[in-house]
């Protein structure tokens, strides 16, 4: 909802924008009979397969968990306005926007170092912009960028403000120097929207959902629970992947179903 132009996604040759995927997603799923309920979970009960909304129960004889994973913002002024705009968190999705143009990418883990390498491909230049004076990347990835003449680093640098009004124009720093570019990527790790589950269902050190089934490969440590989407991967995050795990875990539930009930 987030993202505007998708181009990796199959079947659309021209691309889609991604409030329209969306869109023609849940219209699909509406008409196979799928009930969706815009409504926020305030509480869940796994061992009764409650869930429980502002307003009402719904009570179900098994779960998928699907909540997804929430990229971590600067929250900088500009950021959140001109998100679509020339901010991005998705060098795979958006890279190919930036052709011959000049980009920033915020961060010092693996992640940064791979959003970098991906904008190379596509942008004239790219700045990676960390906080520190080294990065706490792999060995590995951080030989890669610094052997690539397309990446320059700023370290002891933070973003201040992301300037620009249809789009962003440039980004100004805390030491208050500044720097035209055309794009900004945030690459300072997600976070998965696991919390209302801690201490219910097992998390890894970071927070992600487990999957821990043998026989049903995508259910959780509860039994009937199970996980799908970005809540439980924290390596690929595509639309595409986040996509077939949802298959994955509907199938293991419908056989699931079909010899627990």
């Amino acid at each position: 909802m987030l993202t505007t132009g998708v181009e990796n996604y199959p079947g659309f040759p021209e691309g889609i924008q991604g409030p329209d995927l969306m869109t023609a997603m849940r219209k699909q799923a509406e008409k196979h009979g799928v009930e969706i309920v815009d409504e926020d979970m305030v509480k869940i009960d796994l061992k009764a397969y409650t869930t429980y909304t502002t307003n009402k129960s719904y009570k179900s004889r098994a779960m998928i968990i699907a909540t997804g994973a929430a990229t971590q913002w600067l929250y900088v002024p500009g950021e959140q306005e001109l998100i679509g705009r020339g901010v991005s968190s998705c060098a795979p999705c958006d890279a190919p926007f930036f052709k011959g143009k000049k980009v920033v990418v915020v961060g010092g883990g693996d992640a940064a170092m791979e959003e970098a390498l991906v904008l190379t491909k596509f942008a004239e230049e790219v700045t990676i912009v960390h906080r520190k004076d080294s990065f706490r990347a792999s060995q590995i990835m951080q030989e890669r960028v610094k052997s690539n003449t397309k990446i320059k680093i700023k370290f002891n640098t933070e973003v201040a403000e992301i300037i620009g009004k249809e789009k962003v124009e440039k980004v100004k720093f805390k030491d208050g120097s500044e720097m035209e570019v055309d794009g900004v990527f945030v690459a300072i790790g997600h976070k998965p929207a696991s919390k209302i589950f801690e201490g219910i269902i097992d998390l890894d050190e970071k927070d992600y959902i487990k999957r821990q089934g043998q026989k049903y490969l995508t259910m959780s440590n509860v039994e009937g629970v199970f996980v799908a989407g970005d809540v439980h991967d924290y390596r690929y995050r595509q639309a595409i992947t986040a996509a077939g795990y949802g298959c994955e875990a509907a199938l293991d539930v419908e056989r699931w179903l079909s010899e627990n009930t």
